[in-house]
């Protein structure tokens, strides 16, 4: 075979060749098998429901008051200071009282008018009275007097009924304090124009003391008044236990939650305005036998929520829906799904797919004392075998 010859047929099997390849390099390659995961287990159990409600809560006076002057007017002078003690009489704030004090000598000079004018039909009537005696005069005329003196009567009372009226209304430009207490908040400044009972200042009464705070709407029904509540500070100290006084009867408008008041002994109450907590009793559940499980050992499915459980005689793990009712801690409260004796998987869940094969996960330090006990298993057998030969030659 020439070289010219034998040419063509290499080149004819290097073309039948080439789709060859082609097609093995196309073809899919085999897919590989998942990986065999280490994951921790825990195993379903029932325990104690430790966790009890606790809700911030405010401390405030029993009874707060909003002050305010009974007549309008511009504010001269505030003698009240936020955070002050007050007693009772003491003066808060004043307003400008000239025009009450101009209209009070109105009414004291009306009254003076009244009483000339009174005085004039009191004489008149008792001349009168002796010309009837004597028979100068009619009766009728008589009658006439004693009617001008009646109205001239009925005139000076009038008058000074105004003239104490106005006395009362030149009093009330000076705001005092009805009751000891503490100035809690400050709602108007000197040189501010003010109506007719628009607070001014707002006074804690001393006395009893409030524990405020809110619950949402399906815990409201379970907490009745006189039931017990425990208060701790928010600060530290000593835990203080209060009675339930009050459940507001509706809802808030805006935070849809219902106000709820513990009285405690004002003896002991921190002071005004500090944030403490309060545990209702009537919401505790302790003691209560539940399934939980640690927030790592739970994933979104859907749109509820689901573990892992193991399956023992397979090594694999299966989707199991759970629904979870609340939480304690760290871990949360199983409220169906689950019952006792699962394996549920722990740590890890974000990596597996139903039907995975796995293996429990051991810790180095339990890995390395399994290890360690089978090292002495091996090394204790030759010894005992030996004993074992030892003890068979003996019999012999």
């Amino acid at each position: 075979m020439t070289a010219s010859t034998a040419f063509p047929r290499v080149r004819s099997a290097l073309w039948l060749l080439i789709p060859s390849l082609i097609l093995a390099g196309c073809s899919p390659k085999p897919a590989a098998e998942e990986p065999v995961r280490a994951v921790k287990l825990v195993t379903v159990g029932t325990s104690d429901f430790d966790a009890q409600p606790e809700f911030s809560a405010e401390v405030r006076a029993r009874v707060e008051s909003r002050l305010g002057f009974r007549v309008a007017g511009k504010i001269t002078k505030r003698q009240a200071e936020l955070g002050q003690h007050v007693q009772a009489g003491q003066v808060l704030a004043q307003l400008d009282p000239q025009d009450y004090k101009l209209a009070a000598d109105a009414a004291r000079a009306q009254q003076a008018a009244a009483l000339t004018n009174r005085d004039l039909a009191a004489a008149d009537l008792k001349r009168y009275r002796e010309l009837r005696e004597q028979n100068f005069i009619s009766g009728a005329e008589l009658e006439r007097r004693e009617t001008t003196w009646k109205a001239a009567q009925a005139q000076l009372e009038q008058a000074q009924a105004q003239l104490a009226s106005q006395g009362n209304q030149a009093n009330y430009t000076t705001l005092v304090a009805d009751v000891a207490g503490v100035i809690t908040a400050i709602e108007a400044e000197p040189g501010q124009v003010v109506q007719a009972g628009t607070p001014v200042v707002r006074i804690a009464q001393d006395g009893a003391r409030d524990v405020v705070f809110a619950v949402p709407e399906d815990r409201a029904q379970a907490i009745k008044p006189g039931s017990p509540v425990t208060v701790r500070g928010w600060s530290g100290g000593n835990e203080l236990q209060g009675q339930v006084r009050e459940v507001a009867a509706s809802a808030d408008a805006v935070t849809r939650t219902y106000s709820v008041k513990v009285a405690i002994d004002a003896a002991t109450s921190p002071p005004l305005g500090a944030t403490v907590y309060a545990r209702p009793q009537a919401l505790a559940h302790a003691n209560t036998a539940v399934i939980k499980l640690p927030t790592s050992a739970l994933r979104q499915e859907g749109k509820g929520s689901a573990v892992w459980v193991l399956d023992k005689s397979t090594m694999t793990v299966r989707s199991q829906p759970v629904q979870v009712a609340t939480a304690d801690g760290n871990e949360a409260v199983i409220g169906g799904g689950l019952s006792p004796g699962m394996m549920v998987v722990a740590a890890g869940v974000h990596v597996l797919s139903p039907g995975q094969k796995v293996t429990i996960y051991q810790s180095k330090e339990a890995a390395a004392a399994a290890a360690n006990a089978k090292d002495v298993v091996q090394a204790v057998a030759p010894v005992a075998a030996t004993k074992k030969e030892i003890a068979a030659g003996a019999a012999k």
